[in-house]
């Protein structure tokens, strides 16, 4: 794969599918994003995404993030653009489901036996709304498939070392988390650090997949200054990094 993108153990000894995320290395702009208000920049980033693929720009699916729970189901390139959605589900080879993240989880699901993908973002709010429940629920009753043989991908985003959290975070952990415990913890100063990465791997237990089949990344999206973008380090209007899979004909 090029190496302006990272790809993932857990997909590896899959053919049949392209699952990767971007890193700073991809783009040219000092702030790329792949939606949004401005058509010719975006076009231009999706071009030298689509590129480095080795597809079309139109393949690349991207919904307009507003940290819901909703899930959409795609089976075909939709020809606008989809709104008030987090989270993209297909079984149709050729369409590149995409989300972007700057310290939010970016979470890529495949189904090797009936052939389904998934692309997730989740922030703190996605995921105390359990949408990586939401969208294996979704697989499950409209595409038969099983949790145990979902295959999962946690990928580049804050890091609990460094992401500390309000009252409201932590009560909404609390609440919606399964072993909230596990992915709370207090710093030398009284401040509780959330686990984004841990809280979904157990959002993902609890829905009957299977641990060895879970790949934690493990990188922080703030402290790999040169790879990866973060709105809290650098602000709301940084970079984005993109995370998308695709089913291969």
């Amino acid at each position: 794969m090029d190496n302006s993108l990272v790809s993932y153990t857990v997909f590896e000894s899959h053919k049949n599918i392209l699952a990767f995320s971007t890193t700073k290395k991809l783009v040219k702009h000092t702030a790329p994003r792949f939606t949004g208000d401005s058509p010719e920049l975006f076009a231009e980033n999706r071009k030298q995404l689509a590129d480095v693929l080795k597809i079309s720009p139109a393949q690349l699916v991207f919904p307009r993030q507003t940290h819901t729970n909703c899930v959409a189901e795609l089976s075909e390139i939709p020809e606008t653009e989809i709104n008030e959605t987090d989270a993209l589900v297909t079984n149709q080879p050729g369409i590149c489901l995409c989300v972007q993240t700057a310290d939010c989880v970016p979470i890529l699901l495949f189904d090797p036996e009936e052939k389904v993908v998934a692309a997730i973002h989740a922030g703190w709010r996605g995921t105390v709304k359990k949408i990586a429940e939401t969208t294996v629920l979704k697989m499950k009753k409209n595409y038969g498939t099983s949790p145990e043989n979902l295959l999962a991908l946690v990928g580049p985003s804050i890091g609990p070392g460094i992401y500390e959290v309000g009252d409201e975070v932590v009560t909404a952990a609390h609440q919606n988390i399964p072993h909230a415990a596990k992915s709370l913890h207090k710093n030398s100063k009284g401040k509780f650090h959330f686990n984004l990465w841990e809280a979904n791997r157990q959002i993902l237990l609890q829905c009957g997949l299977n641990s060895k089949n879970i790949e934690i990344a493990g990188e922080c999206s703030f402290t790999q200054t040169e790879k990866y973008f973060s709105a809290r380090r650098d602000g709301v209007d940084t970079g984005r990094t993109v995370s998308g899979i695709m089913l291969l004909e």
